[in-house]
């Protein structure tokens, strides 16, 4: 009898160490417990939630590509088992809540954000929403639908920018847990049951799976209540993702899908041996900032592309994966242990396709030759280090920064970027540009009409002179178009595919024509 007193007496202090450790440094004891990230501020107003996933679509199945976005979304967008999705709809709708969730290929979040006056009441609904779903038949039938008709028709008919990106995405991890579209194909998706998303989010959505995020003016003692709650899902985790190396392109790889339309997309890149979890990461994002900081005129390829030559509506590049959150921000909590470097082109006229993509590999060379000069050095870093503070502007955004921060091994990340980036100099910047950058083995997707034309343009290396709506053009404009349109391009007839747009998702991977 003492003996299982004392047991029980130790097991006691456990517990109560192991609650204390995972209020105040949000670390689990052990990989299937659950994780906490609280970010108190009480003259706050607002509670935000953050509930991270570990899982996201890389860890979907063998064969139902796109079912954790269809378990993940009826916890959003179907009802409890007490309440149906529209009983939720109509309570949130006067206390302005919602429930947003955001997936990515190794994590995916819950997010919402609610004013103290309605926590009681948001809570209540919210954490049955995550933890007690209903799962109804009606439920699964609608955003199973809607999840189809999205990957059949939506993005390959009316999204051809994301469209190119995703085309990016199946040519660099073709045979890789990356390479499977987040919404599924038209074949895995038409296969789903009830009972598959039933075992996917008793498999995975257990308690070491799981960081709950809480920052604001939440009531003292609140924390401790949405951690009891969610402590009731049943323990487990699933182990983090053993990946394959990422494989580099032989060339200029190209994928064409053939499409009618007026404006062709394009989206090149490559793998690139570099996470945020680096420290040359931060010189080589002075670099991205200078080549192609998302949304930003002062940007390199927005001015030769765009400014210059009025080709688009905007060009862009990144050293790695990139969503866009509020704003021109980056959106937080896409984080991911592999990354790659990409240029993405908005649609431009379909007779300057040709150009526009020699233009772009050109700048590329040019800045891996010669680096950046040490006047857009000073003018980037600057720029780099004010734009960060921005960053965090909203509970929720430092919340999924936090976490971020943790993934990466940082007690904080956008303070470390505060330190990092002035000690950095021009010589450090090119050093990572030649290290990590290269324009000659890329992988380019192009959403274009007349394809077989274009891969004979491609392979014979045709000139492809520019052609302007304003014939009256700037002489170092036209003189360095002529340089430009001849601008040798090695592309092998194998290294190009053609396919219907159309035949894009039915099926795993990139079609074969």
């Amino acid at each position: 009898m003492r003996g299982r007193t004392m047991k029980t007496l130790m097991f006691g202090i456990l517990v109560l160490a192991g609650a204390a450790a995972l209020t105040s440094c949000g670390k689990a004891s052990s990989p299937d417990q659950l994780s906490t990230e609280l970010l108190p501020v009480p003259e706050n107003p607002l509670i935000s939630f953050r509930i991270l996933t570990k899982i996201g679509s890389a860890e979907d199945p063998t064969g139902k590509d796109g079912l954790c976005r269809l378990t993940w979304s009826l916890l959003t967008d179907g009802g409890t088992r007490l309440r149906t999705a529209e009983e939720i709809s109509k309570a949130f709708f006067p206390m302005a809540a919602g429930v947003s969730l955001s997936l990515d290929k190794e994590m995916a979040v819950f997010s919402a954000t609610i004013h103290k006056d309605n926590l009681k009441a948001f809570y209540a609904i919210f954490k049955d929403m995550l933890l007690d779903p209903g799962f109804r038949q009606e439920d699964f039938d609608r955003l199973k639908a809607a999840q189809l008709a999205f990957v059949e028709k939506t993005l390959t008919g009316n999204m051809d920018e994301q469209f190119g990106k995703e085309i990016l995405s199946l040519m660099m991890y073709e045979g890789h847990p990356y390479g499977r579209y987040e919404s599924g194909t038209v074949e895995t998706v038409q296969g789903f049951t009830l009972e598959d998303v039933r075992q996917f989010y008793k498999q995975q959505f257990v308690r070491g799976n799981l960081i709950v995020g809480l920052a604001g003016g939440y009531p003292e003692g609140f924390p401790e209540e949405v951690r009891k709650d969610f402590e009731k899902l049943p323990a487990g985790f699933t182990p983090k993702l053993s990946l394959p190396e990422q494989r580099t392109p032989k060339g200029l790889e190209f994928v064409l899908a053939e499409k009618d339309t007026p404006g062709t997309a394009i989206s090149m890149g490559f793998p690139v041996s570099l996470t945020k979890a680096k420290k040359d990461f931060f010189a080589l994002w002075i670099a991205g900032a200078h080549f192609g900081e998302h949304r930003q005129s002062v940007s390199w390829l927005y001015q030769k592309i765009r400014e210059e030559r009025g080709q688009n509506y905007g060009d862009y590049a990144y050293i790695e994966h990139f969503v866009q959150g509020r704003d021109k921000f980056p959106a937080p909590n896409h984080a991911r242990q592999q990354q790659y470097f990409s240029i993405w082109i908005r649609p431009l006229p379909n007779a300057n396709r040709h150009f526009v993509i020699r233009q772009a590999l050109r700048e590329l060379k040019r800045l891996v030759d010669d680096g950046i000069s040490e006047e857009r050095f000073q003018l980037v870093r600057t720029y780099l280090l004010n734009y960060t503070k921005l960053y965090t502007q909203t509970l929720d955004e430092r919340l999924g920064w936090k976490m971020d921060s943790r993934y990466y091994g940082y007690e904080d990340f956008l303070a470390e970027a505060g330190k990092v980036l002035p000690t950095l100099t021009r010589e450090d910047v090119n050093a990572a540009i030649k290290k990590y950058l290269q324009a000659n083995n890329v992988q380019i997707a192009v959403i274009s009409p007349n394809a077989d034309a274009f891969k004979e343009d491609l392979v014979s290396n045709k000139p492809s002179p520019i052609q302007y709506a304003n014939p009256n053009m700037p002489s170092a404009v036209i003189n360095e178009d002529t340089v430009i349109q001849i601008y040798p391009l090695e592309v092998k007839p194998e290294n190009v595919r053609i396919v219907p747009a159309a035949e894009f998702f039915k099926k795993g991977g990139i079609p074969v024509k």
